[in-house]
């Protein structure tokens, strides 16, 4: 398949997760991704992840899980002979991405004002907690700091467990995710050429529009409701033979549709219920008329029965369950890498979501080792083998 960014080459400086989430999603749509990594440590996702061993190997499951199909070098940024190779390479890219704290980047000496000199139709993406200024600028952030500061966790949750951090790193992800729109966007720009500043609070904030309308035009403060969905009954989580079931009978037609094959039919004749409104506000005594009935069967069993009368449901599944369904084992998100270099063995790693004219793009190379092309990229730049190892006993690769 063509690939949108083919021929498009990134400078990935970033570190952990939002940074190489961010180019993740570049390199598996065709672009040229070279990681730019500190020597000797490297991404500091090369020593993070659930298997101890591969942590200390540097190369940790939080970093194969989103470098597939990126290339590595490593360079000094604080030695001046590193800094020139660097600023070599620029040259040669058409991004750069980098998720170190605002001022970092000017304080080595390669900001976007001396890049973009070296490079003019450079598009250069800052990804930063809080953005390049503001009050905030100089905070630290991880993930979790941006889910309570953002008002995430204070919706997360119940009445009785709020606030809660959401179950995987949505801050970091949601700030990737923007900020490889953002470069897909800039890319398209003509005269290409500009300055990209991320901020994962207002990433995130951007994604929760619906609440922050809510709240901002029609007075309502957000609340943590569980697995309730606040603006229809009957919709939310219910209990079910084996498990949970999410069901949306968000319209009327879909209530009765509900009763009826639930034979409940007599509760679509009850005041308390017959409108939305009336449903939203006696959702907790609907919600224990319903369970009283899907407690006595599987939540999948009456998932596609639902399904097919037209009210939309679904089991709660856990992750190892839905990564086995041919719904998503079948459609190309998953990839797998034979025998990874550093690891041992065969991986999969999850790859975008999209498919492009029927295929999902993907790419066909490993997470890399440490420095594992230094010789390939300085080498293109003009530097022999000789010059490589001087530098490399100088400390600037």
């Amino acid at each position: 398949m063509s690939k949108p960014l083919e021929g498009i080459r990134v400078l990935d400086l970033t570190n952990v997760l939002a940074g190489p989430f961010c180019c993740h999603q570049l390199a598996h749509l065709g672009a040229d991704v070279i990681k730019v990594e500190a020597v000797g440590r490297g991404d500091l996702a090369r020593q993070l992840g659930a298997d101890p061993e591969l942590n200390a190997v540097g190369m940790g499951v939080s970093f194969l899980a989103q470098n597939a199909g990126k290339k590595s070098v490593t360079v000094n940024l604080k030695h001046a002979r590193g800094r020139a190779l660097f600023l070599r390479l620029v040259k040669t890219a058409d991004v750069v991405v980098e998720n170190f704290r605002p001022g970092v980047m000017d304080r080595l000496e390669v900001g976007y004002e001396v890049l973009k000199d070296l490079k003019p139709d450079l598009v250069y993406c800052a990804i930063s907690g809080f953005g390049q200024d503001g009050p905030w600028v100089h905070r630290p952030a991880y993930d979790q700091i941006i889910q309570g500061a953002s008002g995430v966790m204070s919706i997360t949750g119940d009445s009785e467990s709020a606030p809660l951090r959401v179950g995987y790193p949505v801050a970091d992800t949601v700030g990737g995710m923007t900020a490889a729109f953002a470069i897909a966007a800039a890319l398209n720009s003509s005269p290409r050429g500009s300055f990209i500043d991320v901020s994962m609070l207002e990433s995130v904030l951007a994604t929760m529009g619906w609440v922050v309308s809510n709240h901002l035009i029609a007075g309502v403060e957000p609340s943590a409701n569980g697995n309730e969905n606040i603006t229809s009954a009957p919709s939310g989580a219910f209990r079910a033979g084996e498990g949970l079931i999410n069901i949306a009978a968000n319209k009327d037609e879909q209530w009765v549709l509900l009763a009826a094959h639930l034979r409940l039919s007599h509760l679509c004749e009850d005041p308390a219920y017959a409108t939305r409104e009336m449903r939203k506000r006696n959702r907790l005594a609907l919600k224990a008329e319903l369970e009283s009935v899907l407690e006595t069967r599987p939540a999948r069993d009456w998932a596609k029965e639902l399904n097919r009368i037209g009210v939309p449901a679904g089991a709660v599944l856990t992750v190892p369950e839905i990564l086995e369904m041919p719904q998503i084992a079948d459609r190309g998100f998953l990839c797998e890498f034979e025998n990874v270099p550093g690891v041992g063995r065969d991986i999969q790693v999850a790859t975008t979501g999209i498919k492009i004219d029927g295929e999902a793009p993907t790419t066909d190379a490993p997470p890399p080792l440490l420095g594992e092309h230094n010789v390939q990229i300085w080498g293109e730049l003009g530097l022999s083998e000789d010059e490589l190892n001087n530098l490399k006993k100088d400390g600037a690769v």
